[in-house]
């Protein structure tokens, strides 16, 4: 619209109520009880600066201006405004341990010892047996070398962390010997090369990228050596002609030559995962026993437990570890330690780890539980986007995520949306998948092939029933 002239912009602007009047109103009273007079008076400044905007331009109409209708625009900007910015999504995007949408979820035993830890006094730094001042590593680290077989432990908050501080402590400005195929960069451009050099250490390379032969590492060794290294390839793998030399031949060289060995696990397991029939890995236990002076591992990855790095290994090494001063900088607090705690206390009964870890349960969840569930939802989603697109329930492939494990995939259920004309719907599919992630609690999804794919893996009972429902009150 065109701009309005002066007289008509005065007439205007004689409508626009008093901000006092609006703020001593009985419709305004409501709002300033729940969001505070603060923030109320600084919304409705807003909303009537924009209502002014708008007649200048000739956008804007008196009734605008009633009183029932301004408080229903500042209440609208208060509650979004009030929004968290972290909110609850459902990841049907077939990665279980999907690093952007906070990896593994925690066990009841976890989220309750988490609500204690948030509102009541706890013994974090405080020795209850002599009354002094203690150590919050105390807390855990005999039950993580109970389950490791570690002579000790220390828990940083992450592994990128347990890392740097492990080079930090023990390798500064000497040499580091590392196969030039484990040189991996993970997810946040963690790179090994980088975490090297912010710590201090110089990285020395051996062999080449697809093989690597104990030789090549015996001749590396020099006056600067201070550790030999083996990092996990976490999210890639490497096929065909190919050498790697395995710990039991590297830890009998480095005790030979006076060095220890650390090996960054990366997601490391606890309990051998090929129980379950899921693929194997190397456990943190197998790692110590087959010659480790110390190992690194992730605690929000397959232990399935809250984001933490932990180190394990050799009682001088941790000691020496744990009296750097980055200790200090990228310790854990009590919310870590007391999720963590009831995590690894699961893995005492392993026989019922399936049942009570929520990773592991959502890893070995049968296909058929999928495909009956994907038939339940099948309906909703139907209705939801309307006969233009033809919504089926077909196997699929889901993925561990997180780097472990990066070619093997679990078999899977799920939805497919497709065009019902036949056609390829590039724009149309986007849309469907902008609208499910604006929902009330976002549906994360993924596009390929042509169809935007909703895998179920980690939609469980209660959430099926929240999804049902909220897709009732929706349409594409």
């Amino acid at each position: 619209m065109s701009d309005v002239s002066g007289s008509e912009l005065r007439a205007l602007m004689a409508h626009v109520p008093s901000v006092e009047k609006l703020m001593a109103s009985v419709e305004f009273a409501a709002l300033i009880g729940e969001y505070g007079r603060t923030q109320v008076l600084s919304a409705v400044r807003e909303a009537l600066d924009t209502w002014r905007a708008g007649a200048q331009s000739g956008d804007a109409s008196v009734s605008a201006l009633d009183v029932a209708q301004l408080k229903s625009s500042v209440e609208a900007a208060l509650r979004q405004r009030n929004e968290s910015r972290l909110r609850s999504v459902f990841n049907l995007t077939g990665t279980v341990l999907h690093t952007n949408l906070g990896r593994a979820l925690l066990p009841d035993e976890a989220v309750q010892a988490v609500m204690k830890a948030l509102t009541q006094p706890a013994n974090l730094e405080f020795d209850l047996g002599t009354g002094k001042r203690g150590d919050r590593d105390d807390l855990i680290d005999d039950l993580i070398c109970e389950l490791t077989g570690a002579e000790a432990a220390t828990v940083v908050n992450n592994n990128a962390a347990a890392v740097l501080l492990t080079l930090s402590a023990l390798a500064p400005k000497k040499e580091v010997i590392v196969s030039r195929g484990e040189l991996v960069e993970i997810g946040g451009a963690f790179r090994i090369p980088d975490i090297m050099s912010r710590a201090g250490a110089k990285l020395r390379e051996v062999g080449t990228t697809n093989r690597t032969h104990l030789k090549d590492y015996d001749e590396a060794i020099g006056p600067q050596t201070a550790l030999l290294m083996k990092v996990h390839a976490s999210n890639y793998a490497i096929s065909g002609f190919t050498k790697e030399v395995g710990l039991n031949e590297i830890a009998p060289l480095a005790r030979a030559r006076g060095l220890a060995v650390a090996v960054d696990l990366g997601s490391g397991t606890l309990v051998d995962l090929s129980q379950w029939g899921l693929p194997r890995e190397p456990t943190v236990r197998e790692t110590v026993e087959a010659g480790a002076d110390l190992v690194t591992f992730s605690g929000d990855k397959l232990l399935g437990g809250p984001q933490a790095g932990l180190i394990v290994g050799r009682r001088d090494l941790i000691a020496k570890i744990k009296k750097h001063p980055l200790k200090r900088a990228l310790r854990v607090g009590k919310l870590t330690l007391a999720a963590l705690e009831p995590v690894l206390q699961l893995y005492r009964a392993p026989e019922k780890l399936s049942e009570r870890l929520t990773t592991l349960r959502l890893l070995t969840r049968p296909a058929d539980d999928i495909r009956l569930a994907a038939e339940r939802v099948q309906p909703a989603l139907q209705r939801t986007f309307g006969e233009r697109y033809a919504v089926t329930a077909e196997p699929m492939f889901s993925q561990i995520g997180s780097g472990a494990l990066p070619v093997d995939v679990l078999p899977s259920y799920g939805l497919v949306v497709r065009m019902a004309d036949g056609k390829r719907g590039g724009r149309q599919l986007l849309a469907l998948e902008k609208m499910l992630r604006e929902m009330a609690r976002p549906v994360i999804g993924r596009i390929a092939d042509d169809a935007l794919r909703l895998d179920l893996r980690c939609l469980e009972a209660a959430d099926e029933a929240q999804l049902i429902e909220q897709l009732k009150g929706a349409r594409a």
